[in-house]
């Protein structure tokens, strides 16, 4: 029963953790920023980005631990799942290299905003559409490489399993969101792009639309 009462707890507050993360990536919340700060939400993507780990964290560090064990692999299994956690790894550093880093973390636009060359039109970021390596074949591809890399893991217990299932349900949820604003902004383009590419899984299972 414990164990249950924490799971419930755990998904809580992922879920909350979840919903906040989104709203505050939204379109609505950004503009609001910047009708209340002007040029400086060049410090939001960063502002972002922190306040994410550290709730992560936080909730990872206190949040209730259901402490059944699922299974543990011995020697040498155990090491046999740093093969696709290695490859899950290098995918997120082959899509990395088609988007800017330093744009990702908030880095770049604090640089503009000191060197007065951030526009406050750009909101949080400069986005481009760039249809290059993996995301010729996966419109998320740094959600599918991160997904193989949490899956497989040497040891699984209940609250990691719960995690677990909470962030690839975040992860397609939060693409559905975070598409509605890419064809705000990319308009037709990225509608086009939606039709060829699947959403996460490079694949088409029984031609079903994802």
């Amino acid at each position: 029963m414990n164990d249950l009462v924490n799971v419930l707890i755990l998904i809580s507050l992922l879920t909350l953790f979840g919903y906040s993360h989104s709203v505050l990536a939204s379109l609505k919340v950004k503009e609001f920023v910047r009708r209340q700060f002007g040029n400086a939400i060049a410090f939001y993507r960063l502002f972002y980005n922190a306040l994410s780990l550290i709730t992560l964290y936080l909730i990872w560090e206190y949040a209730p631990h259901p402490s059944l064990k699922i299974y543990k692999f011995s020697p040498p299994f155990d090491y046999l799942v740093l093969i696709p956690q290695l490859i899950s790894l290098i995918g997120i550093f082959w899509s990395f290299r088609y988007i800017c880093f330093k744009e990702f973390l908030g880095l770049s636009q604090i640089e503009r905003f000191l060197n007065k060359q951030f526009s406050a039109d750009e909101l949080d970021e400069k986005m481009t559409f760039r249809i290059e390596g993996p995301y010729k074949y996966s419109r998320h591809p740094i959600y599918f490489f991160s997904i193989i890399f949490l899956v497989f893991r040497a040891e699984m217990d209940l609250f990691y399993l719960t995690v677990l299932i909470c962030f690839i349900a975040y992860f397609y949820i939060g693409s559905v969101y975070e598409e509605k604003k890419l064809i705000k902004i990319f308009g037709k383009d990225y509608e086009n792009y939606q039709k060829k590419v699947p959403r996460i899984f490079p694949i088409k299972l029984f031609n079903i639309k994802s």
